[in-house]
């Protein structure tokens, strides 16, 4: 994993749960101007600039808090990092924390971070294929083998979802693990027939002559929330200071973001090796501060009716 505090910093003047037995920081003693030290785990995509924005402008120090910033290269590899003690806050799809949850994990959501635009035909995630596949909806994927950043999680939950409702049988289709920055590579060299991906893989895999044939969001649910910031319920219960610190930085970044695009762009070139060119083009994802829960509910419906897990959360203890 590699630290970006330093480079998020840096970008400010070119865009002008741990453990039960892990407590978190403690808050320093009034007074003392002291920062607490707060690490968060997150992806390196678009969905992630908020945090980035908000360290650059400097929300988090004013609310005491010294971020740091890691990345991994799913919710499935923060959730336990968190878990651990190794994270005070992580960043996940909704439906791994589903997953956290089903199995007793002590996980709190803590922040909204990220949903669909609601635009069937211009979204942050998408399906992709070869330029020349015979492929052109979801329904045709049967019998193929298809890719997710990481399995049992959001991408699969509603690309299954989705292929039945339109008459396929993803019951058929053989889901397989490619981050996000290797899946356009593996959709070009027949590793895999189809890849789900969001943005800047998207405008870079279309720019190769790659074709979308489901923004897969925004055809699950055109409001569905997409992943949220977490603590550990030790965190939450026993430091509710510190996690009152983040949700106020974070309401900060996630509005800033929402109301600033090409500082979202601009802020996106610092921690991927996306070309100038991609990131005038990448379709940018809402930024919201409130969950939408009736698209989260219908989320953790699905991913209980394909066995990700045993039950769907109760909504009322689940969000924040």
């Amino acid at each position: 994993m590699k630290k970006l505090r330093f480079l998020a910093i840096a970008a400010a003047s070119a865009i002008a749960l741990s453990a039960c037995s892990s407590p978190a920081p403690a808050a320093p003693a009034a007074g003392s101007g002291a920062l607490i030290p707060v690490k968060v785990g997150v992806i390196p995509i678009a969905d992630t600039a908020p945090l980035y924005l908000g360290l650059a402008q400097g929300f988090f120090t004013d609310e005491g808090i010294d971020l740091s910033i890691e990345t991994a290269t799913g919710g499935a590899a923060i959730v336990p990092a968190v878990v651990s003690g190794d994270y005070q806050f992580g960043f996940s799809n909704l439906v791994s924390l589903m997953v956290a949850n089903d199995k007793g994990l002590p996980l709190k959501v803590v922040s909204s971070a990220v949903a669909s635009t609601g635009d069937v035909g211009s979204d942050f995630g998408a399906v992709i294929v070869k330029g020349d596949s015979p492929v052109t909806s979801l329904a045709e994927l049967n019998g193929k083998k298809v890719s997710g950043n990481s399995l049992n999680n959001i991408v699969d939950t509603v690309m299954r979802s989705s292929i039945d409702r339109l008459g396929g049988d993803s019951s058929s289709i053989s889901f397989v693990e490619v981050p996000f920055p290797d899946a356009s590579a593996a959709v070009a060299n027949g590793q895999v027939d189809a890849a789900f991906v969001v943005e800047p893989f998207v405008t870079a895999a279309i720019d190769s002559g790659q074709r979308v044939i489901s923004y897969g969001y925004a055809d699950f649910d055109p409001n569905l929330d997409v992943a949220a910031y977490f603590s550990s319920a030790a965190t939450v219960a026993g430091n509710p200071e510190l996690v009152t610190k983040f949700q106020a930085a974070m309401k900060k970044s996630l509005q800033y973001a929402q109301a600033n695009p090409e500082a979202v762009r601009a802020i996106i070139a610092t921690y991927t090796k996306t070309p100038p060119a991609v990131l005038a083009k990448i379709v940018l994802p809402k930024y919201p501060t409130d969950f939408n829960v009736d698209a989260v509910t219908a989320l953790g419906t699905a991913a209980a009716k394909y066995g990700v897990i045993k039950a769907a959360p109760d909504m009322s203890t689940f969000l924040p």
